[in-house]
């Protein structure tokens, strides 16, 4: 893999984390259409810590309140709702950490995952709009959809605000628990990349930089666009793209 190869890996890594159209199941695609193969999942992993840095930014102000009002009660509840969300991931992830690997070689699998996906944003159409509180039943169920996001293919944006939706919080709501939610996740992800690589990284320091970066700065330019997309009711378009994207993936 060459630093031009990890630029434009990163480029397509900031724009489909946050586009519901599942970031690793592109990179899966790309790096089939571009010849490039790089067992396992690690720089899918180092390219996710770029978004993760995007999150950050974007969401400062409410990371910034979160913990300076760590003593406040509802503070703690939103806080609790977070770990609650996290925890099914987590298991998952621990689980079949060998079996999910392996999805990331087979673009077969991918165009299914994303068929799915597709599914699942064109139904939040239907989805009634609502202004409702989260819970800790929501925050499991919302964690669930994330854990279901950890196979390739599959859009860890698209199935946690999907599944807010439904369960009837505000779209703006739903976007900030999402978003907020993925940061440990990701974090917790890239530490067991860190801890597992005792054959050394598989990956030219300059190649991983070149992901990092481009990834960071294109995540935080479609993580706004797509905040706004939500606000204006057109989440749902991007199930078309991934139901044929999924179509022609298969067949590939």
């Amino acid at each position: 893999m060459t630093i031009i190869d990890g630029i434009i890996l990163g480029i397509i890594q900031g724009v489909t984390e946050f586009l519901p159209i599942s970031s690793s199941g592109h990179l899966v695609i790309a790096q089939e259409l571009l010849g490039i193969e790089q067992p396992g999942n690690q720089f899918e992993i180092l390219v996710h810590l770029g978004t993760l840095a995007s999150i950050i930014v974007i969401f400062f102000d409410d990371i910034r309140f979160l913990l300076l009002s760590i003593n406040k009660k509802r503070t703690q509840r939103f806080i609790s709702y977070i770990i609650i969300g996290t925890i099914p991931a987590v298991c998952l992830g621990l689980g079949l950490k060998d079996t999910l690997e392996s999805l990331f070689e087979n673009i077969y699998y991918v165009g299914y995952a994303l068929i799915f996906t597709g599914i699942i944003l064109f139904s939040s159409k239907n989805f009634t709009r609502r202004d409702k509180d989260n819970s800790y039943y929501k925050s499991l169920l919302v964690g669930i959809a994330q854990a279901l996001a950890i196979i390739p293919g599959i859009s860890r944006s698209g199935m946690t605000i999907s599944c807010a939706l439904f369960l009837g919080l505000s779209a703006k709501e739903s976007a900030r628990y999402s978003f907020l939610l993925a940061i440990p996740v990701i974090f917790g992800a890239g530490l067991l990349m860190a801890l597992d690589i005792d054959d050394g990284l598989q990956i030219e320091i300059s190649v991983a930089i070149a992901g990092l970066i481009s990834s960071f700065i294109v995540g935080v330019i479609s993580l706004k666009w797509l905040l706004q997309l939500i606000q204006e009711g057109k989440f749902h378009y991007f199930g078309v793209y991934c139901f044929f994207v999924g179509i022609i993936s298969i067949f590939l």
